[in-house]
Formats: C-alpha cells, structure tokens, sequence
C-alpha cells in the first residue's frame, strides 16, 4: 500500500528520525512505538501530507494515496466548537459526497449505525462541549466507522480515557482491521501492541526497527534500559 524510502521526519528542515525505510502492507495492523520526541506522531502527520519530510520518498502501490481516516491526539481537538454529536459524525460521510450534495438516506443510516456503536445514541443532539474525555474519543471513533477509510491512522487513541473505554475502543479498531482496512496507530501501552498488533515500527533517535511484534518489542525494552543508565 504505502513504501517508505530513506525518509527522514523532522519540522523546518530538522531531522529528528534516522532514514526510514520499509513497507506499510494493505490490510496490516501496526502500533508505532517509541520514546517522546522520536518523531511517531509526526510519522503519520507526514502520510497526510500535513508537512513535508526533510527527505527521501514515500510511494503508494496504486500511484496515489489512499483514502485515509485520522484520529488526532485528543489535546489537539477543538472542544468548544459549536457543532453536536450528530453533526460530527456527520463529517465522516464528506469524503463519499460532493461539495453542495446533502445527505441521502443510505449515509444518515450509516451515520446513526455508527453512533449507536460506540454508545451515544441518547446523546446524538447533545453538544460537543458537554462530552466527557471517553465520550468525545468514542464520538470521533463514530467519525472513524463513517469514513470507512482503506487506512486508518491514529494518534495516541486511548490517551485521557479510562480503561473500560480504552478496551472498547480498541475492539472497534480490531473490527475495522477484521474488515479489511490498514490501521497504524501511536501507541504507548506495550501489553496492549503485544496482544493486539500483529507488527510493530519501533522508532529511536538513531535507529529503527520495523516488523514481527515479538521481534521488535525487545528492542524497545532494551532501548528503554540505555535511557535509564
């Protein structure tokens, strides 16, 4: 689906990764793991097209890039915007509608699917300002299910949300990667990316390592040991 090649991440021209290379096959499930500072989130922000890389390539298998849903980080959010549950949502159906076309019936079906998924039905009206910090994530996953994007990114999504959600959550994320569509996902909580992430892109200052969960995940507890000294 997507080839990374010598890419290097970093802001204005400031590298803060080494050169990255490696493939993101379609249909795969990866946690990107790694230190603050390391460059996960701005892995992901440089897929989007969001910032440029400082250098190298990333290429698409089809010669463009997919379709692509993106769960920001939660403190990045705009809490006080004036807009509803419902309206939300709705925003996940823009990608399938021109620009001046309402919503037909099939897309209010799947809008109200998805929030009676991820339990906000009784709250569809309510605005966003109201939400607590679970309630927002699972609305923003509702957003997530709409798109029915062929990859999914996600940054740090369990992130302010107490651990009953976080597992909800992540059932949803294994039900969109049992249906087809490629997930990455920045993650900091090890138990969960060796239960649930089948691969892993483990990122350090100076070195990358990218594949088997079971392969990699000992690179970062030995990295972690070399911070510590």
């Amino acid at each position: 689906m997507i080839s990374l090649h010598q890419l290097v991440l970093g802001y204005q021209g400031r590298a803060v990764t080494p050169p990255l290379t490696g493939h993101i096959a379609q249909g795969s499930m990866t946690a990107v793991i790694g230190a603050n500072g390391t460059g996960k989130s701005t892995l992901l922000k440089t897929l989007l097209k969001l910032q440029p890389p400082v250098s190298g390539q990333v290429t698409f298998t089809d010669g463009r890039p997919p379709r692509i849903a993106w769960l920001p980080q939660l403190a990045e959010m705009e809490r006080q915007f004036p807009a509803t549950v419902y309206e939300v949502v709705c925003m996940g159906a823009w990608p399938a509608r021109s620009l001046f076309s309402g919503l037909n019936r099939q897309h209010r079906l799947q809008i109200a699917d998805a929030i009676e998924r991820v339990g906000l039905s009784a709250m569809s009206k309510q605005p966003i300002e109201m939400l607590s910090g679970g309630q927002f994530q699972r609305m923003l996953f509702a957003r997530l299910l709409v798109q029915n994007a062929p990859l999914v990114l996600l940054d740090e999504p369990f992130t302010g949300v107490d651990s009953q959600t976080s597992d909800f959550l992540m059932t949803l994320i294994c039900q969109m990667h049992q249906a087809g569509q490629t997930v990455m996902a920045v993650l900091h909580d090890n138990e969960r990316v060796s239960q649930y992430f089948p691969q892993v892109l483990l990122l350090t200052q100076d070195h990358f390592h990218w594949g088997a969960t079971a392969e990699v995940l000992p690179h970062y507890s030995h990295s972690c040991t070399e911070l510590a000294l």
